[in-house]
């Protein structure tokens, strides 16, 4: 089942199949690749983000037929009936999540200091985003300039490492700063060394949420199982 691929939308699967069927958040989760603590959070009304449930029969990647044997036997894993068709995007600039929106002048700001012979054009492209907006950065005359601090777009969350790997490869070939043995040494230790950096901000930031998280679960559990002993108290009074 690890090739199995999973819903297109697979939390709002998740919560649909947890409100509409009695599978087990072991089943729900293997079928939709989530943690099951996501699942059970879900089920209790304690995820960060309320969706709304994804019916995955409409969609064909699941039968109620196979949710009927699920529901039989809780060791069964459920099999994706209709593989969702993946959508690409090929022309217009990067969609990027409004919440991620604000984080872009950040990100650009971090590639002209760090990569000058990228782009604009390649900016552009790579974080999805105007040639005015980059002129601006660079020449201090956006609107906001004063709160700008340049931050590694994969740490924000704008492209990947690849992507970000790529396009500075791309660059420096481009600019010749390969040609040359001594050039080349220094360029590609320097652009290991930044890329070493910032793999490593960007672990430390990943296991700071992650911790942040269980604090946060359990806050909450302590949270619940103190209001069910206070009305456990009243109950009894």
């Amino acid at each position: 089942m690890a090739d199995q691929p999973t819903p297109l939308m697979p939390h709002a699967t998740a919560t649909w199949l947890v409100d509409n069927t009695g599978l087990s958040f072991e089943q729900i989760a293997e079928f939709c690749g989530l943690h099951i603590l996501e699942v059970q959070a879900m089920a209790d009304d304690l995820a960060g983000s309320k969706y709304t449930g994804r019916d995955p029969l409409h969609s064909g990647e699941l039968t109620q037929e196979e949710i009927d044997k699920g529901q039989a036997d809780s060791s069964y894993s459920l099999v994706m009936q209709k593989a969702p068709v993946e959508v690409t995007r090929t022309k217009g600039p990067r969609y990027t999540p409004v919440s991620k929106r604000q984080d872009k002048p950040d990100g650009i700001a971090w590639i002209l200091r760090n990569h000058p012979e990228i782009s604009d054009a390649q900016i552009g492209k790579l974080i999805g985003t105007t040639r005015n907006t980059i002129g601006a950065i660079r020449d201090r005359t956006h609107w906001n300039i004063q709160n700008i601090q340049p931050k590694d777009p994969v740490t924000l969350g704008l492209c990947s490492q690849r992507e970000l790997d790529a396009v500075v490869a791309k660059a420096a070939k481009k600019a010749g700063l390969t040609e040359g043995e001594g050039v080349a040494v220094d360029s590609g230790s320097d652009r290991e060394k930044l890329i070493a950096e910032l793999r490593a901000e960007r672990e430390a930031n990943e296991k700071a949420a992650a911790e942040a998280a269980q604090e946060a679960e359990a806050a909450a559990w302590l949270e619940n199982k103190r209001a069910e002993e206070e009305a456990a108290g009243e109950g009894e009074g």
